[in-house]
């Protein structure tokens, strides 16, 4: 893996394709277990939680269902400081078992303005699977029940996670060169 350049910004390789590929069968699995005979509904939080989404769900082998819904809060390297839902969601959740599939958790804004209006909807239960959490950079109360990997609190793309619109196809993470930052 070599660096890679992004507008502006150069990153350099952080987890291989290899080890995300492990890492998500691994969650998969803990998520067999916890949720056999309860169909969950996963709820995929988009943009950057498409491919994460998608993997998760096919090392699934429970009856499962998916959703996405659209919400964001970046705008470039940094969070904007507000949510903007732009896509919403449809399905009935009441009595449901959802599990809310994020890429990154990093000041955990979004999903604590999304968490209260899912809540009065009345699911059984709700759980949280991230690609990507950053304990040093979390501002709200907002924890994943299932992560791939904890990272530093560095800027990241690949695996779904892009640079204002780009670097999302790559199979691998990179994380922002320290002399771009």
């Amino acid at each position: 893996m070599a660096d890679i350049r992004i507008h502006d910004k150069r990153f350099t390789p952080f987890i291989t394709a290899t080890e995300i590929e492990q890492r998500v069968r691994a969650l998969a699995a803990l998520i067999n277990t916890d949720y056999a005979g309860k169909n969950p509904l996963l709820i995929g939080i988009l943009n950057g939680s498409f491919i994460f989404a998608a993997d998760l769900f096919r090392g699934l082998t429970i009856e499962a269902e998916i959703s996405f819904i659209k919400l964001a809060s970046y705008k470039g390297t940094s969070s904007s400081g507000h949510v903007v839902t732009a896509i919403g969601l449809e399905e009935e959740l009441h009595g449901r078992h959802v599990i809310i599939v994020e890429d990154i958790i990093d000041t955990g804004k979004t999903l604590h303005s999304f968490l209260p209006g899912l809540q009065q909807r009345q699911p059984a239960s709700v759980k949280i699977a991230a690609f990507l959490s950053k304990p040093g950079a979390l501002q709200y109360d907002v924890r994943a029940d299932y992560v791939a990997f904890e990272i530093a609190n560095k800027f990241v793309v690949g695996y779904g996670l892009d640079y204002d619109g780009h670097g999302r196809n790559y199979p691998d993470l990179y994380r922002l060169k320290d002399a771009d930052f």
